[in-house]
């Protein structure tokens, strides 16, 4: 997070501000050509990674800057500005939009892309700054979190249900869900594809000998090489039909095909697509859903697809219940889903939010509900947030709840880092749970029945079914108790006499 690094946090700033002086007013289009230049910078460190991890497979390895050698930043990033504006206009910025070559989503996504950067020394200098900050090294999802700070300078975050998800929260609830090899995983309103990716790492996690796998401090793994994975297919298959995205924001489909590209899924299946239309026709085709979609935003109540039946009769149906919707639809029997939804998803009166409680409780098994603080997305929204995980075409018998009260950072505007963090304990208990056992006295987790729930009309809060505990206190014995009374009395008796006497 660029507010924990005020060094990235200056330099980003700084990014900004030569932009904005350059020419570029437009945050949109800034965080688009700033993209494309951090694109051009980690391919080359992504490169040298992926050859490493292949000799370590005992693989061969072919370049991507094979034949294009003066495309490597390394190549150009010291000529001079004329030179340098040019050289990246003319060469490396064709070079990066043909990539993957033709006929795929990167080609179709990438073809209207422009370099709009005006000025030599504009390029220069912000070539200079991306080179000095070393994103490769901080090992962080730097393309989302530049994306999420301008959002937040320019005071638009979230009026479009645009914020983006912590990558400590997707981690949770990739590990919840659990994807596998094998599995085709979708984020049906991806945004940077922060859920692809947390998800492509798990599965490589999972597939890489555990003495290899190094943690910093943010608990993030490194060095994810799937060194079990021996079959050319199944990386062929990972890199190439696993992983699958979709955003009705063009800018924003670009930025995840970098982003998706940069950590290794080769060729990235994320296109533009109003997902709720009545054009996207994609059903009961993936295993695994991951997604936070937007709590807010207009949508054309006339081109919502026929299937979407949960919205209710309002002239501006919610859009957080036709994701829902439009989730259970798209996975396959018994696939599952990890969602994030806002608090009134879960107790909602109005027909639209019990009939989205009712499709969850009887046409899937609804799983585990993660009540979230209020904090999480701050400080760009301060929504209340639940995380569902829900399996399509089961039977609900029992709900797995967790009152997370602390995710690790301060739930204030800073969300600084603190030592106080639920998510650690949320996955140990979800990994050993068991429906036939009942939490103890002060643990943040419980069993709730369906038949429960159905008595309480579809209610999903936790805050319905946690025990009250009460707190026992022992009073002191009646006889005590007048006795004190008694000496009070006397004290204040004595006290009035001395006040007359002064009068």
């Amino acid at each position: 997070m660029l507010n924990s690094n005020p060094e990235i946090k200056s330099k980003i700033n700084k990014l900004w501000d030569i932009f904005y002086s350059g020419g570029l007013a437009n945050p949109l289009s800034s965080i688009e050509q700033i993209s494309y230049l951090i694109f051009m910078k980690r391919l080359e460190d992504m490169d040298n990674e992926e050859h490493r991890k292949a000799d370590r497979r005992n693989q061969d390895y072919v370049s991507i800057f094979k034949n294009k050698e003066d495309c490597r930043w390394s190549h150009w990033m010291h000529f001079d500005a004329e030179t340098m504006l040019k050289h990246v206009r003319d060469k490396v910025f064709p070079f990066i939009k043909e990539l993957q070559g033709d006929g795929n989503f990167y080609a179709e996504s990438m073809k209207d892309a422009v370099f709009l950067i005006p000025k030599p020394s504009l390029v220069q200098e912000a070539v200079k700054i991306i080179d000095e900050i070393n994103i490769s090294a901080m090992g962080i999802d730097l393309q989302g979190d530049i994306y999420e700070y301008l959002l937040s300078e320019i005071s638009t975050s979230g009026k479009n249900g645009q914020f983006r998800t912590p990558r400590h929260i997707i981690r949770m609830i990739v590990d919840l869900v659990d994807p596998k090899i094998g599995n085709r995983v979708c984020d049906p309103a991806c945004g940077t594809s922060g859920f692809l990716i947390g998800a492509y790492n798990h599965i490589l996690k999972e597939n890489t000998d555990p003495e290899s796998i190094t943690y910093d401090e943010e608990g993030i793994p490194h060095n994810l090489i799937g060194d079990k994975i021996a079959e050319k297919k199944i990386w062929n298959f990972l890199r190439t039909k696993a992983f699958f995205g979709y955003d009705f924001d063009t800018t924003m489909v670009r930025i995840a095909l970098m982003n998706v590209i940069l950590h290794g899924i080769g060729n990235p299946n994320i296109r533009y697509s109003d997902t709720l239309s009545k054009g996207f026709k994609e059903r009961n085709m993936y295993d695994i859903i991951l997604a936070n979609p937007p709590f807010k935003g207009n949508v054309d109540k006339s081109d919502i697809a026929e299937d979407l039946t949960v919205s209710g009769s309002s002239k501006k149906p919610k859009t957080e219940l036709l994701f829902l919707n439009l989730f259970v639809n798209m996975l396959i029997p018994g696939g599952k889903c990890g969602v994030i939804v806002p608090d009134g998803v879960l107790f909602g009166s109005s027909n639209a939010h019990k009939d989205a409680r009712k499709m969850l409780l009887e046409k899937c098994g609804l799983d585990a509900i993660i009540s979230m603080p209020s904090g999480v997305f701050k400080p760009y929204a301060g929504v209340s947030t639940a995380a569902l995980v829900f399996t399509k075409g089961e039977k609900t018998d029992k709900v797995w709840f967790y009152d997370m009260q602390a995710d690790g950072y301060s739930l204030d505007d800073k969300r600084t880092k603190i030592e106080q963090n639920d998510i650690p304990d949320i996955i140990e208990k979800w990994k050993s749970r068991n429906k036939n056992k009942q939490s103890k006295k002060g643990e943040k987790w419980l069993w709730v029945d369906i038949k429960e729930i159905k008595k309480n009309n579809y209610d999903l809060s936790i805050s319905r079914y946690k025990p009250i505990e009460y707190e026992e206190i022992e009073y002191e014995k009646p006889d005590l108790i007048i006795r004190k009374i008694e000496e009070l009395e006397e004290q204040i008796s004595s006290d009035v006499k001395q006040i007359k006497h002064k009068l």
